[in-house]
This record gives C-alpha cells, sequence and structure tokens, in this order.
C-alpha cells in the first residue's frame, strides 16, 4: 500500500510535466520522452525505444502525415460504440426524434424513458471514442491536433439538438482538416450544421428580408431553336417561425475566436458587416439532421464593408465566402493561430522568434497547418530543456497520459468518461464559445490536484472499473515502484 501511495504521491507530484519516465536519464531518452508527450499523449511502455530505433525526425514525419501510419486496433477498439460511424441525420431519425416523442408522452417528474437513455449514449459514446483514440490510436499527433481543433471551434453538447450533430462535426469537419489549409478547416465549421446551431447563425436574416427569390433561368426548346426561359419569381412561405432579424453571434466569435483574435484589429461595425454577409446560411431541417443550405430569401442583399473590403450588393452565399477569404488571409489571423498553436506544444508563454516564423510559414503558405506544424515540431525551441516539462496536462491528457505510461488494458472506456466529469473537464461540454483553457492558471488549484492524485491511486492499485493498468506484464505492486523510483521523482 506503501507502495501504491507513493507512486500517487510522485504521479500528483508531477502533473504539471509533460512527460512520464520509463527509462535512464539519457538526454536522448529524455527529448523522445518530451516529443512523445507533446505530440502525443504520452508514451507507453516500449515507445521510446521504438522511437529511438525509428529515429526522432522520421517518427515525427510520419506523425504529420496521419495517413502513412498504419492504425490497425482501433476500429476493434470502437466496435462496440455503434453511433460514432453514424451521420446526424441517423442519429436524429433512430434516436433524437424518438425520444422526443417518448417524452411528449410521458409525465414531468416520472424517471427517463429508454429513448432518455439512447439520446444521452450518443454524447457518451462520443467522449468514449474520443478516450480511446488517445490512448491505443498509433497517430497520435492528428489525435492531440482534433482536440486541439474541436478546442478551437468549440460546439457546447448541450445546446439543443446540438447533440446529435457532434459525433459528424467532429469526424467530418474537424479530424479531416487538421493537418489541412486552415482556409478549408474554416470553411467546413462555417457550414456545420453544429457550429451554425451553436452559435445560432442558422436563425440570422436581414430584417428587412425575406427577399422574392429569383430561381435560375433554363435552357429549353423552341420552335426555332434553344430560347433562354426565365421562371416566376418564388415567393417565400409565410412562416411565422422564420428567422427575422440579424444576430451577430457567430460574426463576432469567427472573428474573436477562430481567426483574427481579440486584438486583432476589427471593429463592431465589421461584426455587423460580416453579420450580414452570412445571412441565409442556415440548417435544412435541423431537428432532422439536415445539412447546410443557403436561403437566398433571407440573405441580405445589401453592399457590404468588411475590415476595408467592398462586398458589391445583390450578392449570395459568396458573401460569407469572401468573408472567409479576407480572415484567412489576414495578418492577425496567422498570428493568432500561430501563437496558440506555439502555447500549446511549447510553453504557456510563447517564445516570440517561434512565433515570428510560425507566423510567417501560416503566410508564406497560405495558411497550410502541415507546415506550420513542421516548423514549430523541428524547432530548436521545442526541442530546447526549457520546453521539457513547460506544460501542465489538462485533466484529459492527464488522464489518457496515465492509461498510456501504465499501459493499461481499457475494456470499458465509460467510467473513464465520468472521470473526467469529476476532474472538471467533462467532454464536449464546454459551454462558451472560447473552450476549455490549456494553460496551467485553469487547472492548478487543490481541489483539481487532490482530485487527481485519487485518479492515480485507483488506476495503480486496479480500483478502476473497465481499466487493468499493468505495465510490459509486471505486476501492479513492482509498477507503481518504479514509476515511484528516483527518475520518476526527478522529473
Amino acid at each position: 500500500m506503501k507502495r501504491f501511495l507513493a507512486f500517487a504521491l510522485t504521479f500528483f507530484a508531477t502533473i504539471g510535466a509533460s512527460a512520464f519516465t520509463f527509462t535512464g536519464s539519457d538526454p536522448t531518452d529524455t527529448v523522445i520522452e518530451h516529443v512523445l508527450n507533446r505530440i502525443g499523449f504520452g508514451a507507453r511502455p516500449g515507445d521510446v525505444e521504438r522511437v529511438r530505433a525509428k529515429g526522432l525526425e522520421r517518427y515525427i514525419d510520419e506523425q504529420l502525415r496521419p495517413d502513412h501510419v498504419a492504425d490497425p486496433a482501433i476500429d476493434a477498439k470502437l466496435a462496440d460504440l455503434p453511433t460514432v460511424r453514424m451521420s446526424s441525420r441517423e442519429i436524429a431519425q433512430k434516436i433524437e426524434e424518438p425520444q422526443m416523442e417518448a417524452r411528449k408522452a410521458t409525465k414531468a417528474g416520472e424517471p427517463p424513458t429508454p429513448q432518455d437513455v439512447k439520446a444521452n449514449a450518443v454524447v457518451l459514446e462520443l467522449s468514449e471514442q474520443k478516450m480511446l483514440r488517445a490512448v491505443y490510436s498509433e497517430r497520435q499527433l492528428q489525435e492531440v491536433l482534433t482536440d486541439f481543433w474541436f478546442n478551437h471551434f468549440n460546439v457546447d453538447a448541450r445546446k439543443g439538438p446540438a447533440r446529435f450533430m457532434l459525433t459528424e462535426y467532429e469526424r467530418e469537419t474537424i479530424r479531416p482538416h487538421v493537418l489541412g489549409r486552415f482556409r478549408d478547416l474554416l470553411e467546413a465549421t462555417a457550414k456545420s450544421p453544429a457550429m451554425l446551431f451553436y452559435l445560432d447563425n442558422w436563425m440570422s436574416a436581414d430584417p428587412h428580408g425575406p427577399h422574392v427569390e429569383m430561381p435560375r433561368a433554363r435552357i429549353a426548346r423552341g420552335p426555332f431553336g434553344p430560347v433562354l426561359v426565365q421562371p416566376p419569381p418564388r415567393r417565400p412561405p409565410q412562416n411565422t417561425n422564420a428567422p427575422k432579424g440579424l444576430n451577430e453571434n457567430y460574426a463576432r466569435e469567427l472573428m474573436e475566436l477562430h481567426t483574427l483574435g481579440v486584438d486583432g484589429g476589427y471593429t463592431q461595425k465589421d461584426v455587423t458587416e460580416v453579420a450580414r454577409c452570412f445571412t441565409g446560411w442556415t440548417i435544412d431541417k435541423p431537428r432532422a439532421g439536415g445539412s447546410f443550405i443557403f436561403r437566398p430569401a433571407l440573405h441580405d442583399l445589401g453592399p457590404k464593408v468588411v475590415l476595408g473590403h467592398a462586398i458589391k450588393a445583390g450578392g449570395d452565399q459568396s458573401d460569407g465566402e469572401r468573408v472567409l477569404d479576407i480572415l484567412a488571409k489576414h495578418p492577425s489571423t496567422a498570428r493568432f493561430i500561430a501563437s496558440k498553436l506555439v502555447r500549446r506544444f511549447v510553453s504557456d508563454t510563447p517564445p516570440q522568434a517561434l512565433v515570428d516564423r510560425a507566423t510567417k510559414r501560416f503566410r508564406d503558405t497560405d495558411g497550410d497547418l502541415r507546415e506550420v506544424m513542421r516548423t514549430i515540431l523541428t524547432s530548436p525551441e521545442f526541442l530546447s530543456p526549457d520546453a521539457v516539462n513547460a506544460k501542465m496536462k489538462t485533466p484529459f491528457e492527464f488522464v489518457a497520459s496515465a492509461l498510456r505510461a501504465t499501459g493499461a488494458d481499457v475494456q470499458d472506456a465509460l467510467p473513464l468518461v465520468r472521470t473526467m466529469q469529476q476532474l472538471g473537464m467533462p467532454l464536449y461540454q464546454c459551454q462558451p464559445p472560447t473552450g476549455y483553457k490549456d494553460t496551467a492558471d485553469a487547472w492548478v488549484n487543490t481541489g483539481a490536484l487532490v482530485d487527481r492524485m485519487n485518479f492515480a491511486v485507483r488506476l495503480s492499485s486496479r480500483r478502476l472499473p473497465g481499466v487493468t493498468a499493468v505495465a510490459s506484464g509486471e505486476a501492479p505492486d513492482d509498477l507503481a515502484l518504479k514509476l515511484g523510483g528516483p527518475d520518476f521523482q526527478r522529473r
């Protein structure tokens, strides 16, 4: 028991560290462990030796190209989570709609129906897959960046039907773009039903509308050859629930949180003009898991000026796309994104010289996120002794790292999801659009540290349901002694 306590206390004492030490004090091992903890969720038993044999430069390059990294085990780990493979429409039809019908038929105060349980399972299964991917995926950088960018473009599962949109949002909107071009990621989020609903843009409309919609002309066969036929204008239906006014929520967060940053040089007038550009960007049948649709009848047709750029009157969906072009190429966006990535991967106080180089790389490559990450991960600042142990792990990183460090066998990830709630970081449930903070000040307090220590004790003593923590076949007592030894304490 004393050995378990020693393990827990050293775990507790080093929770701010970004590395778990398995091998000796060789500097090469220290660098490898640092890399494994920053671009992934920590080293598993044997990982340091595997990376050393492969070569650190080659390992980083492979992680920057996740499609080249075989990941055979992850599908089996996710096999028992059927909703993570469903579309939003399927989730709405099979789970959300039956739940709504059951709720209508249930009297107030009665216990949850089976349909309620199924509806909650959507977010729980999404959370389980997130934890399992962090622990078991060989594409560790992709998982870290998926977490980073989801947090950057945060959506709270507790806001109405957003919960059945999040599975597709992470899988189709965030994950495929984390090492692509920022402009593509920006547009994917702007058109995501989850984001449109979360920040209320799906209800944003020209207050002077709805407007008459002019259908596209078509070519028809006439008696003397082809003729251009212009159909009569379509008048919008008289729907009392239709959007009736401009909503600036998305426009404000798009500039403040997604691109320029709070000091990025925009004004309240720019917020209003951007909101006007995104009128008509909405969701087709949102309660049924519908997709993005542009409705011309809701769009503000007047001229706009965004950050000094004139957008002509009479536009359409292209008005919003033009705004995305302006923001993606703006110098403030390059610096804001570079600073945030350097802060996440290097230090809470980002080295200015590296921020400058990453900013320049962003602009030189038209926002190629893979190349920006390459600049950061191969930099002297990233690999310097000052960067080692310079980051405090968030609760998610802490739990995933502990599971990897102990070679844990996770048979049931649900208790880990509940652990995240206990540690103050419920997955997919961050209410403000800012997302969870990734700096130490957000996670260092007495209660949080005690909670982490208690988790470490439960994990090491095999009292965490559904999880067995034994590294390389060692007995738990020997593992605790190894992790509690001088090398680990030194870290």
